[in-house]
């Protein structure tokens, strides 16, 4: 399908103000909504329920984004974040914003200089969003080298963890990394010349780079090169116990070994970073797999769209950089050293506990327990009991969804198993066990979205593994990304055939389950298993269901379920019954949503919004959202799940999947909601949106003008409950642990 590749795929293009496809327009949705709440349902009564709303409703898309990373550099800047959390925050601060500039930066470049970029949401050309997105992410990454330069790595060092420059080090120190670079890095390094005779060097996308600058003394000419640090090193090399010192450090006082006979005057560290997005045109590709390996391939020349050096770079040597990869001026930051703050992340992996988050480890979901004895639980005899509400990492993953489908697989009675795959892990316990119910003789279906962003060359490897295996892999339907999160498992038992399934939020990771928050419903009801039947169909044959029993799913009926919910509320509200609306997502731009949330404010229903990273939905103005509340929890784990609930008239109505609220979501995925019966999961889901949104809990909240402010403590001073901290206190009393 041609739409996706001319479209940001995190979203769709900044500063693009038409709705995604397949979505009504703007006022259209608007009208239907309003006839559905009016009086008497009358369309013709709109213009009296409810005055029109205003165009500066919402929020700037990019402005948000930068506003939830500089959440996480408050949790690195913040003295009571652990200090190896600290590290760790300024390295998750820094990857987000390099993913940030090679998609959405990257993709607002393209946009403009193809000329097809049309205002942002809030009325701003396209040019001053740009240029915003620079002020503020200079600003941004001031601060972190201020936290890291001034804050975090002084006391590392008072902890007796050393991030050394060269200079630094203990002559024997120096004499010991000699002896390293000459054994395993001077082997593998490249110096490239520039000169008529040798052009100047393709610089790939966020690796490291020395520019250096020697003269020869025969003739006086002066020379420039390139040395690229091989990206397979380590980022910090440990010179001796908890001393480190930056890689390129290393080479750069190396670097008479890579230019014998010439004058080394000069060396600078740089680093580029390109346009990472994909564009393939599903409508004109016979062979999915063939083209984006074609195009994971094109990915790597894409255009640069910022580069980085330190402060201290010659100025001769940067107008080359700029002239030669054909930067902009404006798209050069200069920071203190050193360059590339993600490689903290294998700093805060040193083995000092009391430097971290207090050790948690999951275990298995009571339902799912076996009290009397050893054994692994019979899970498919857990579910013919009851539903199971998982919630990860509380919950064991490798103790409930993973053991569910190594059950299914080692089970002679099992005769199929269905399964979506958006990201796994390198050493994927999932994939061995689809890979041992194939070798078995069961039949398996997997869908693995190949095109899910950074992972693609995993997952075609993963495709491939498994057809191999004699697994049916399909990759879903032409112009749409399987982003829904599914099992289903076949099972004979006697005469008939019972279905079990697991629908979730989050992805089949073993390693991220452990870190991000998630929601996942593992169930034997009837009416989900046939849901999950006819929906695999869908995905893997012709089938054109578009209603399901227990499932919202996009983008057919995903976003007109949750604004029609939205406009029940209102009903209820006037008729006198409870009314409420509580929404968990990772991001929420979606105008339709939005504007179906401002109605239900207008109409004195009250809104809670817990959201971790975007949002466009402007909370607190006077007769059109006093009546939101938008908040966002960020932690040790990471707030992945998506929740949707309603009070529904007193039985309140709650839904989990796997759908943000956004036009990539809605629109340009399969994603999937599925609705929770059971009354004691939706008491336990509605007790915590309320958590997260109460005012007694710490959080960030947002204002009408965008701006996010942290509550970390109470009127008194005294710090605030932590809902992740809660969620962990309460597994260790089930469990009767302090550990």
């Amino acid at each position: 399908m041609g739409a996706p590749s001319d479209r940001a795929p995190s979203d769709r293009a900044p500063g693009d103000t038409a709705l995604g496809d397949g979505q009504m327009g703007d006022r259209a949705m608007l009208a239907a909504l309003d006839a559905e709440i009016a009086p008497g349902g009358d369309a013709a009564a709109q213009d009296t329920a409810f005055p029109p709303l205003p165009e500066d409703r919402f929020l700037d898309r990019e402005r948000s984004w930068l506003a939830f990373n500089e959440r996480v550099l408050e949790l690195a800047e913040d003295p009571a974040t652990p200090l190896l959390e600290r590290a760790n925050f300024l390295s998750i601060f820094a990857s987000n914003l390099d993913e940030f500039f090679m998609v959405r930066v990257a993709g607002l470049k393209r946009r403009i200089a193809t000329g097809v970029a049309t205002r942002s949401l809030t009325g701003r050309p396209p040019g001053e969003v740009l240029e915003d997105i620079w002020s503020v992410a200079r600003e941004q990454l001031a601060r972190q080298a201020t936290c890291y330069q001034r804050e975090v790595n002084p006391l590392l060092a008072e902890q007796g963890i050393h991030l050394l420059r060269w200079p630094d080090l203990a002559e024997h120190e120096q004499t010991t990394l000699f002896s390293l670079f000459r054994k395993r890095i001077f082997p593998v390094l490249t110096p490239l010349a520039v000169d008529p005779a040798h052009p100047f060097p393709y610089i790939s996308g966020l690796s490291l780079n020395l520019a250096v600058v020697v003269r020869n003394p025969a003739t006086g000419h002066r020379h420039f090169a390139r040395v690229k640090v091989p990206p397979l090193l380590s980022r910090f090399l440990e010179v001796s116990p908890r001393r480190f010192v930056p890689v390129e450090d290393v080479i750069a006082a190396h670097l008479e070994e890579l230019f014998p006979g010439m004058v080394v005057l000069a060396h600078h560290v740089f680093r580029v970073t390109r346009n990472e997005d994909l564009e393939v045109e599903e409508d004109d590709t016979e062979n999915l797999i063939q083209a984006l390996e074609k195009e994971l391939l094109r990915r790597r020349f894409g255009p640069p769209v910022r580069l980085e050096v330190e402060e201290s770079i010659d100025s001769e040597v940067l107008d080359l950089l700029v002239r030669e990869l054909k930067i902009r001026r404006e798209e050069v930051i200069a920071v203190p050293g050193p360059l590339d703050l993600t490689g903290l992340h294998s700093i805060a992996g040193i083995d000092r506990p009391e430097l971290k988050y207090p050790k948690f480890v999951a275990g298995t979901h009571r339902d799912l327990a076996e009290v009397e004895s050893a054994s692994a639980p019979d899970i498919f005899a857990a579910l013919r009991t009851r539903d199971v509400l998982l919630h990860h990492p509380y919950d064991s993953f490798s103790t409930s969804v993973q053991a569910f489908l190594e059950q299914a697989a080692a089970d002679p009675d099992v005769l199929a198993i269905k399964q979506t795959l958006y990201r796994t892990s390198g050493d994927s316990p999932i994939v061995d066990a689809l890979i041992d119910a194939a070798e078995s003789g069961k039949q398996v279906l997997v869908l693995v979205e190949i095109k899910a962003r950074f992972d693609e060359h995993a997952n075609i490897k993963w495709a491939r593994k498994l057809e191999e295996s004699g697994c049916h892999v399909v990759y879903g339907l032409v112009g749409l990304k399987t982003h829904c999160k599914l099992s289903l498992v076949v099972r004979q038992e006697g005469e008939d055939l019972r279905r079990y399934a697991h629908v979730g939020t989050g992805n089949y990771h073993p390693k991220t389950a452990r870190v991000y928050e998630d929601l996942g419903l593992l169930t034997a009801d009837p009416d989900v298993g046939a849901d999950l039947s006819d929906l695999f169909n869908r995905l893997s044959g012709y089938s054109r269901r578009e209603h399901y029993r227990r499932l919202l799913v996009a983008p057919r009926s995903l976003r007109e379920g949750l604004v029609s919910r939205i406009g029940r509320e209102i009903e209820h509200h006037r008729a006198g019954r409870p009314a409420w609306v509580r929404f968990k997502s990772n991001s929420i731009v979606d105008e339709a949503v939005i504007d179906a949330l401002y109605r239900a404010s207008q109409a004195g229903v009250p809104v809670d919004i817990w959201v971790r990273g975007i949002c466009a939905l402007r909370p607190g103005v006077p007769g059109l959202s006093e009546n939101v509340r938008v908040r966002s929890v960020l932690g040790r784990f990471l707030e992945h799940s998506r929740v949707y609930a309603f009070a529904a008239g007193g039985e309140a109505e709650v839904w989990l999947g796997s759908a943000d609220l956004m036009h990539r979501n809605l629109d340009r995925r399969i994603e999937v909601l599925v609705r929770v019966t059971d009354p004691a999961h939706r008491s336990t889901l509605t007790r915590l949106l309320a958590a997260g949104t109460s005012d007694t809990t710490e959080s960030w909240h947002l204002d009408s003008e965008g701006h996010w402010r942290r509550h970390a403590t109470d009127e008194d001073g005294q710090p605030l409950r932590r809902v992740q901290e809660m969620l962990i206190e309460a597994r260790r009393k089930r469990r009767g642990t302090s550990s």
